[in-house]
């Protein structure tokens, strides 16, 4: 990891405090939500309400992310990474909270627990990130987030190449600012679609 400035060190740590203090109000004021998900979960999709998968963290350390399960219960498909059943195994209901990003909302407990940050490149597996270059490898850097830079530019619609440059221009460029901005375009692409916000990898200098 770079050296960084003093500055630069305090702000990773008011970072840290603003996501304690972010997910514990979002799980309060979210509880609503996440009680009806969850009944609603059970009773279309029998199995457990949370998805848990193993990812790969700040400096290459291993953690469980938590989302609602959107998906039927398939072990292999799961623990091999195959998406080609999950047309197949994605239910009506799980449609609808993937595209409200509402599976993604317990990853505020892993914000909580410091697995997480609010903003910060996406966790991946451990397989992608063991193929990582030298540049690639600095992606790792900081804790990964529930959104980020790439996330509000196209996210999917990317390809993993372009994901990786937003990720490090994030890290690279990173300040309180840059993570208020993600976050209040989040909201947008939540209501809009993320279709609406794809940008050429050469737009970065003026990525929101």
């Amino acid at each position: 990891m770079k050296k960084i400035s003093m500055i630069k060190k305090f702000n990773l740590v008011l970072k840290r405090a603003l996501d304690i203090t972010g997910s514990s109000i979002g799980l309060l004021i979210l509880s609503p939500i996440f009680f009806i998900t969850a009944i609603l979960i059970t009773v279309t999709m029998p199995g457990p309400i949370f998805f848990k998968q193993e990812r790969i963290g700040q400096n290459g350390k291993l953690f469980y992310i938590l989302k609602f399960r959107s998906m039927k219960v398939d072990k292999t498909a799961e623990k091999n990474h195959d998406v080609s059943k999950d047309t197949d195994r994605l239910t009506t209901f799980g449609k609808l909270i993937r595209r409200l990003k509402i599976d993604e909302l317990p990853q505020l407990i892993n914000v909580l627990w410091g697995n997480m940050s609010l903003v910060g490149p996406r966790p991946t597996f451990k397989e992608q990130a063991d193929l990582y270059n030298k540049s690639q490898k600095h992606r790792l850097d900081m804790r990964p987030g529930m959104t980020g830079l790439a996330q509000v530019n196209g996210n999917i619609s990317l390809s993993w190449e372009e994901r990786i440059k937003y990720d490090l221009y994030y890290i690279e460029n990173y300040t309180l600012l840059l993570d208020l901005k993600i976050l209040l375009k989040t909201a947008l692409v939540v209501i809009l679609g993320e279709s609406k916000f794809k940008k050429k990898i050469s737009d970065n200098e003026r990525i929101i």
